[in-house]
């Protein structure tokens, strides 16, 4: 099964880091979150990622290809330019790089991945945020109840979309300003093929029309995760989950 990420956002919140390098590759403990995130899924057993680019793309192309070399030791032979990787890391990861454009909208860049995911299930979340969240059960959750989509519901500080619930069905997707206590879109989807037709174009914006019309159409079905979650929208966020990883006990590091 492979896991969509989204990481071609501007992240105008975090400007301080985004001038020169897109939000999934801020760093959190020496590592962008994007690794982070990678690393989640990874420890659960899915390694096949299609990763969509826009905004500074070619910093996450660059940190691919030179990921290995990077972090291992090297025989370099400087007069035919071979060289030789050793003694260092070397995920059986298989990451598929697609640029879905810069202004395109999180719909856009979902439905420019589709002949890269295949007429079958898959995953997708963000590219900056991170959580604990049991993906064997998130999936298993989702075969459970046949529909669609799977969204993970959340309870963050009330500063994020609502979701009307009733039991593990979605009523109702809001992703205006929370003004009250209750269960909000946390990413971590499991989606069927089907939800391409619920996108119209690189100006739709997943969070908006498709997620609505899936919970009219009784199609988006909510997976409660009560521990941890957190994204980076901000400094102030990006400090919390540095100071959680210098603690040497980050709740969302499950992998060894």
């Amino acid at each position: 099964m492979k896991v969509a990420i989204l990481a071609g956002g501007v992240g105008t919140r975090l400007v301080e880091e985004t001038e020169v390098k897109p939000k999934p590759m801020v760093e959190i403990g020496g590592q962008p979150i994007l690794w982070h995130i990678m690393m989640h899924y990874a420890h659960y057993g899915f390694k096949r990622f299609v990763i969509a680019l826009g905004y500074r793309g070619e910093v996450i192309k660059k940190y691919m290809v030179d990921y290995c070399p990077v972090h291992s030791n090297l025989t370099v032979n400087l007069r035919t330019g071979e060289v030789k990787i050793h003694d260092g890391v070397k995920p059986d990861w298989v990451v598929e790089l697609v640029d879905t454009g810069i202004p395109t909208f999180t719909g856009g860049r979902i439905k420019r991945l589709a002949r890269y995911l295949g007429n079958e299930t898959f995953m997708l979340t963000w590219g900056d945020g991170v959580s604990d969240v049991n993906l064997h059960e998130l999936l298993t959750f989702h075969r459970s109840h046949g529909k669609l989509a799977t969204l993970t519901a959340v309870r963050p500080p009330a500063r994020f979309g609502h979701l009307d619930l009733r039991g593990d069905r979605v009523r109702e997707f809001s992703e205006k300003s929370q003004t009250r206590e209750g269960w909000i879109n946390g990413a971590f989807f499991v989606l069927e093929p089907g939800i391409f037709d619920y996108i119209d174009g690189d100006d739709s914006q997943w969070e908006r029309e498709p997620l609505e019309r899936l919970a009219h159409d009784g199609q988006l079905m909510a997976y409660h995760h009560t521990s941890f979650w957190q994204c980076m929208d901000t400094l102030r966020d990006k400090r919390l989950l540095e100071n959680l990883w210098q603690s040497g006990n980050p709740p969302w590091k499950i992998w060894k």
